[in-house]
């Protein structure tokens, strides 16, 4: 490590010419060959993949993405509604209009004699609707051609007094949506302030976010391009982003701070720098690999588009480390001695090199007051972290749909309308699809309809209706809920298990559910079932590194410990503000509605590596205090107070840069970005300042317990480097003699 700080100082201008190479190089490339995102975290293997599979070939007009448009008109007039003759010219023109939109593929009108058009017009007549279907052969719907169905569609309502319209799919452009960048600007303007007011120095300011941008700009131009190469999720670049901004601004904040620790000590600004990789940036590789090993952990669920993600974050972060051990020296060697304030330029030239820190000051003061009262302060942290997690005991996993869209969106007035035209369960129906092989099964498929109607929790049958070859049959089955309610997962169970069986009376016709809720409901049993694995395969490697760094029992399970409850606690604030509704609306994500099924996983992930994080660094500080005096209560007391204010700055980062991205306007970013501010919140300001170090005091030494025969065995893995002299007035130069390390019966000297 010393080696690569010296030759970065060497040679700035070459690292940094590399790194806006690598920037420039990765940019054109994108230009190049554009970029390739998926919106579909479907579970291959499941029935109601099957029975998409099914549609696609029987139905291949209809197996692309497909948006609703909905018009409505009062009744009152002549009791015609949407039927009367203006409405139906004026309509019937824009939906003709819309199908000459280069990737619609076909328009299903209420007002066309289609026998898949099924009852599209509402039994007050009040309200109708028509399906656009896009190109199956198109991965993305164009925005121009998206908008340009909405600019269709609202054209005809202002033909019409009267007439309103909306359009609801995944397609309708986002104009009423917050800006990701607006977010990222945010995040990092927020992150500025909380720099400057930690190294009062604007020089020492800029360089965390010179390097996280860097970086997390390469990484995300990277990210686009492994969209050609793997799946990759749509979420993928922002939540790339998110992470690598938060990261990547904290490792580079921790060894800023070593380096301007070295500057007040006395030393050169080469040697500050270099000492300050050696040290904080090994903490730094350790933390970001800690990151890297939780985020690839998703790999067992042999899930695609979650592959996806675990490579395009881990790069992120792998880029974010890089940066900071190789960019941000170049430039602590450009800017010099303002790394420090004026006022601490000023009292170094004044007084000469400052003392040993940390016996002063709030983090000391705070440090001394968690000592006196482990037991109290302890149960109180724990009690916390178990009332904020009670509501993950209600957690309900979904995806979802128009009914969470902010309230003055066109997807959500289209959901409403449909909703209050024909039933909530129209926004979500259950598409029974049938594998036909002869006379017999089609006969079994003609009665299948009758068989459903009276079904509990069916609202409506319509079908069935047989591809052009024969061999694939549908039946349309509408739930007297809506999508995301608990009672139309119920259907969905109670049609696979009993009704379908049931209705067959042994015919050899095999009829797979599928539909929106059919869909959410086997991804969220998918990731359910691999759960504990992940979760087991996660926990395991991550106490293996803390194993191997600190040689102790007890400090990877308390570290694994702390990592569930931050977890807990963090889902169930997610719980309480999209699950429950608290405060969603007034945010503008939206209703109340179920959980991203992908999103424990990830946040899992996420925030294991991001916890470790300060674990590394605050017990990393303790360890070397116990290895050097033995004294669990001096070692547990000096690390708080010499990491607890830079714990604290970084977290105060990392909650801005989350917090921000709430702004986006994107459901799922906003899960992820409140779930993960909270989480870094209580992790830091009350797990690592409060509930770790209260635990230690009460567990003296066992906290650094290992059997012989382990520690015989364990390879040799350190994060601390050897000490090296510093300059601390006369005598500088002259080793530092170690009285004891409990690593071994050893005696060193630096």
């Amino acid at each position: 490590m010393a080696a690569l700080a010296r030759w970065c100082l060497r040679r700035r201008l070459v690292v940094a010419a590399l790194w806006l190479l690598a920037l420039a190089g990765t940019a054109a490339a994108v230009t190049a060959v554009g970029t390739a995102y998926t919106s579909d975290y479907g579970v291959s293997g499941t029935e109601s993949s099957r029975a998409h599979d099914l549609l696609r070939q029987g139905f291949p007009d209809t197996a692309g993405e497909s948006d609703t448009v909905v018009w409505h008109v009062p009744a009152g007039r002549d009791g015609d509604g949407v039927s009367e003759p203006a409405v139906r010219e004026r309509m019937g023109q824009a939906l003709r209009q819309i199908a000459d939109v280069p990737t619609v593929s076909g328009v299903t009108s209420p007002y066309a004699e289609n026998p898949r058009a099924g009852d599209r017009i509402s039994r007050d007549k009040e309200t109708a609707y028509a399906t656009v279907h896009f190109d199956p052969a198109v991965e993305e719907v164009p925005q121009a051609d998206s908008a340009r169905v909405a600019d269709l569609a609202a054209a005809a309502a202002a033909d019409v007094p009267g007439l309103r319209t909306a359009v609801g799919g995944a397609n309708v452009p986002e104009a009423d949506t917050g800006s990701t960048r607006l977010s990222e600007a945010i995040g990092v303007a927020a992150a500025a302030v909380v720099l400057l007011f930690a190294f009062g120095s604007l020089a020492a300011m800029l360089l965390p976010l010179i390097t996280a941008v860097v970086s997390v700009g390469t990484a995300y131009l990277v990210t686009g391009l492994l969209g050609h190469v793997m799946t990759l999720a749509d979420f993928a670049p922002m939540l790339g982003t998110l992470i690598g901004l938060g990261v990547g601004i904290d490792y580079a904040l921790f060894i800023v701070t070593r380096h301007r620790r070295g500057l007040r000590r006395g030393l050169t600004v080469a040697e500050a720098a270099e000492d300050a990789v050696s040290s904080a940036g090994r903490a730094v590789i350790f933390a970001g690999a800690t990151v890297c090993i939780a985020l690839l952990g998703m790999l067992v669920l042999r899930l695609d588009f979650l592959v996806g993600v675990a490579v395009a974050a881990s790069v992120t972060v792998l880029l974010a480390v890089l940066a900071s051990i190789t960019l941000l020296p170049s430039l602590l060697s450009v800017i010099g001695v303002r790394a420090l304030s004026r006022r601490e330029r000023r009292r170094l030239a004044r007084s000469g090199p400052a003392a040993e820190e940390g016996t002063a000051g709030p983090a000391a003061r705070w440090s001394a007051f968690v000592e006196r009262r482990p037991r109290v302060l302890g149960a109180l942290a724990a009690a916390l972290m178990v009332v904020l997690a009670l509501p993950v005991l209600g957690l309900h996993l979904g995806t979802a749909d128009g009914g969470t869209a902010p309230a003055g969106s066109s997807t959500r007035q289209a959901y409403d309308l449909r909703a209050d035209g024909f039933g909530p369960g129209i926004n979500g129906p259950l598409t029974l699809v049938a594998e036909i092989d002869g006379p017999e099964d089609r006969s079994a498929l003609e009665r299948l309809p009758g068989a459903l109607r009276d079904a509990q929790g069916v609202a409506g049958v319509t079908g069935p209706a047989v591809s052009e070859r024969g061999g694939v049959g549908t039946v349309t089955v509408l739930p007297d809920s809506a999508p995301q309610d608990v009672r139309t997962s119920q259907l969905v169970e109670r049609l696979r298990a009993d009704v379908l069986p049931r209705a067959l009376d042994g015919a050899p016709l095999t009829v797979h559910v599928g539909g929106l809720t059919a869909s959410y409901d086997d991804f969220a049993d998918t990731i359910l079932e691999k759960l504990p694995l992940f979760l087991g395969v996660v926990v395991a490697l991550g106490s293996a590194l803390l194993l191997l760094a600190f040689r102790s029992i007890g400090i990877p399970v308390k570290a694994a410990l702390m990592n569930v409850l931050a977890v807990s606690a963090s889902f169930g604030v997610v719980v309480a503000v999209f699950q429950w509704g608290w405060g969603s609306e007034g945010m503008g994500l939206g209703g109340a509605g179920p959980i991203e099924p992908f999103l424990p996983v990830i946040m899992i992930s996420v925030l294991f590596g991001l916890s470790m994080d300060y674990q590394v660094f605050l017990v990393s500080r303790m360890y070397e205090e116990w290895r050097r005096t033995g004294d669990n209560r001096r070692s547990v007391r000096v690390g708080l107070a010499e990491t607890g204010r830079v714990i604290n700055c970084a977290a105060a980062i990392m909650i801005a840069v989350f917090s921000a991205f709430v702004l986006s306007g994107d459901r799922i970013i906003a899960m992820f970005g409140i779930g993960l501010a909270t989480a870094v919140a209580l992790d830091a300001y009350v797990l690592r300042t409060l509930l770790v170090p209260a635990l230690m005091h009460l567990l003296g030494g066992a906290n650094w317990w290992l059997p012989k025969w382990l520690d015989r065995i364990l390879p040799r893995v350190t994060i601390e480097p050897p000490e090296r002299p510093e300059a601390v007035g006369p005598g500088a130069g002259e080793p530092a003699f170690v009285p004891h390390q409990r690593d071994g019966d050893r005696v060193s000297s630096g």
